[in-house]
């Protein structure tokens, strides 16, 4: 009986926090692009044509991109304004780097920064669609 009391106790305090868990809501998350901002053609020089990218409206922030092409190839992709979010700083490098081997807007969304990737990738789309 004298182990008996402990267990229980201990028991309930382990449960508290299962009982108090809320999950995250289950709205859905969007992507949207802002109908004010458009892509545009920044400069054609030496290092080739620079174009930005829409900046895309996140729930964690807005995303766009300027992505720089040599000829027809994607030769540079800069982030001109993400998310100020640990898993985007982490993302921003496996998306740019997979954009450069892909050189398109086909490329695979980054496992824990799904709204930034979609963001990035509609961005670079545009910047690629405005480049023509």
């Amino acid at each position: 009986m004298k182990r008996a009391v402990p267990v229980v106790a201990l028991s309930i305090a382990g449960l508290i926090p299962v009982w108090r868990y809320e999950p995250a809501t289950a709205g859905t998350t969007s992507v949207t692009a802002e109908p004010a901002t458009t892509p545009s053609v920044a400069t054609t020089g030496a290092s080739g044509t620079v174009v930005k990218g829409t900046t895309i409206t996140t729930d964690k922030g807005p995303v766009q991109v300027q992505v720089t092409f040599s000829g027809d190839r994607i030769s540079a992709v800069r982030m001109l304004q993400q998310p100020n979010h640990p898993q985007t700083t982490a993302a921003v490098p496996v998306l740019i780097a997979e954009t450069l081997k892909a050189q398109s807007a086909d490329i695979d969304t980054v496992s824990g920064a799904t709204i930034t990737s979609d963001g990035y990738k509609e961005s670079l789309q545009a910047a690629i669609d405005a480049k023509g």
